[in-house]
C-alpha cells in the first residue's frame, strides 16, 4: 500500500539512472545547490557576516564549472572509491537533515556551519570523480572573504557614533578655539575689573 509519502525515486526522477556509478556526481551537485539556495534566502535580507559569506562562497567554489557526469575529465571509480562516495553522500544527507532542522529553528549560525559541512562532503565527491579539478579549501575561501568583509565594513559610513579621524580633528580644533576665546574673554573681563 502506498501512503503517498514514499515514492520510489525512479518515479520522481526519470532522468536518474541509479545503475550508473556516476549518478552520485549529479545528485551531490543538485543537493548542494538546493541547500545553498535555501541558505541564500535566509541571509539575503541583512548584511551577511564574514562567516555567512564564506560558507556561501565555498559552496559556489565547489559548484562552479560542475561537470556533466559523462564529461571526459570525470573518471570511473573502483569499488572502494564508490564506497567512499556512498559514505560522503550519507554524511551529506545527515548534514542536510540537520540543516533543515536548523532552518525551522531559525538558527542561521548553525545553518552557516552546516552548509560548510555539506559543501565539504560534496567537494570530496567531486574530488573522487574529477581528481584533476583544483578545489579550494574552506580555509582559503575564508581568508579571502574575511579580507573583503573587513574592507567592506571599513567603507560603511561611520557617522553613527563612530566619527572619522577628520571629524575628531575638527571637533578638537573647535574645542581649542572655543577655549582660547573663553580665556581671552576672561582676561578682558579681568582687565576691566
Amino acid at each position: 500500500m502506498n501512503d503517498g509519502m514514499s515514492v520510489p525515486i525512479t518515479e520522481l526522477r526519470d532522468d536518474l539512472d541509479l545503475d550508473d556509478p556516476r549518478c552520485g556526481l549529479k545528485i551531490a551537485a543538485e543537493r548542494l545547490s538546493i541547500v545553498r539556495y535555501v541558505f541564500l534566502v535566509q541571509i539575503e535580507d541583512g548584511i551577511a557576516s564574514a562567516s555567512q559569506r564564506s560558507s556561501l562562497e565555498y559552496a559556489d567554489a565547489v559548484l562552479i564549472g560542475w561537470p556533466d557526469e559523462h564529461a571526459p575529465d570525470v573518471v570511473d571509480l573502483d569499488d572502494d572509491q564508490l564506497k567512499a562516495v556512498r559514505s560522503h553522500m550519507e554524511a551529506m544527507e545527515e548534514y542536510i537533515a540537520r540543516f533543515a532542522t536548523l532552518e525551522r529553528e531559525g538558527d542561521v549560525d548553525g545553518m552557516t556551519d552546516t552548509l560548510i559541512r555539506v559543501t565539504e562532503r560534496v567537494a570530496e565527491v567531486r574530488r573522487l570523480y574529477q581528481p584533476d579539478f583544483p578545489l579550494p579549501t574552506f580555509a582559503e575561501i575564508r581568508r579571502v572573504v574575511q579580507d573583503e568583509w573587513d574592507e567592506d565594513m571599513g567603507k560603511i559610513d561611520p557617522k553613527d557614533g563612530s566619527p572619522t579621524a577628520m571629524e575628531i580633528e575638527q571637533e578638537t580644533e573647535q574645542a581649542e578655539h572655543n577655549e582660547l576665546r573663553e580665556e581671552a574673554a576672561e582676561r578682558k573681563a579681568e582687565g576691566r575689573a
